[in-house]
């Protein structure tokens, strides 16, 4: 992941730390869920990580980093470099004292927070991503996030599976303006218990792997941008083992 991370040439006089440290903060600090103030004295200073961490989010690198390992993750799996179908769906993240300011009250969930908007391929593996206040509806937000996901894919996706959230023609016209072909997939009226719903527990389960990373498991970041490059590093540390 070196040149994804390399800003600058390994010799600049500025450089004080290895990046590969830096890094490794990074992914401690995502695991565990401490502040940046708390992390161990074994990695750089706290703030050497967060300023770095920011430029590389603000750069792109770990978007690049994902999206190229989705690639290599799909060709390895026998399947083209570049998804035809995506899921879209949106957990909402409590709210913390650093982000009250800008959280919205979900009534659904019954819960004051901030809403993560994620599309994923069918292998679960996240390729966009947009954060609101969690009283935002899930429909208002197609238009941004089919464009982010035709962006990040070269304009490769046709079909795009959702929940009833993502009802209405609004919805389905933002959609079709990008591009793609929205389905709804609904629940059946009559159920008892738990029912696997087609194509769209892709999504629910990739909601399950960011629940292992403690940093997400609430909205403790202040900008709405930290929060989505987190996502973008935690999928980093999830697909790092498939794509070596």
């Amino acid at each position: 992941m070196a040149p994804y991370l390399t800003l600058m040439t390994e010799q600049a006089p500025q450089r004080s730390y290895p990046l590969r440290e830096v890094f490794n903060a990074l992914r401690w600090l995502a695991r565990a869920g401490a502040p940046w103030r708390l992390l161990p004295n074994d990695f750089p200073p706290w703030q050497m990580v967060y300023q770095q961490f920011r430029r590389w989010n603000d750069a792109g690198c770990f978007e690049a980093m994902v999206s190229d390992m989705r690639s290599i993750i799909r060709v390895g799996d026998g399947r083209k470099a570049q998804p035809s179908a995506v899921i879209l769906d949106g957990r909402t993240l409590q709210s913390s004292c650093e982000s009250g300011p800008r959280a919205g009250y979900d009534g659904y969930k019954r819960r004051r927070g901030s809403k993560v908007h994620m599309a994923v391929d069918t292998l679960g593996q996240l390729i966009a991503l947009t954060v609101t206040p969690a009283n935002e509806q899930e429909r208002a937000q197609v238009k941004d996030l089919c464009e982010a996901v035709q962006q990040a894919t070269g304009e490769t996706v046709k079909v795009a599976w959702a929940d009833q959230g993502y009802t209405g023609d609004e919805a389905r016209k933002a959609a079709k303006a990008a591009g793609i072909d929205l389905q709804i997939v609904k629940l059946p009226e009559a159920k008892k218990g738990f029912v696997l719903l087609p194509r769209r527990w892709v999504v629910e389960r990739s909601f399950g792997w960011l629940s292992r990373f403690r940093r997400l498991s609430r909205d403790f970041e202040r900008m709405p941008q930290v929060l989505a490059g987190l996502h973008f590093v935690v999928f980093c540390i999830l697909m790092l083992p498939k794509a070596a």
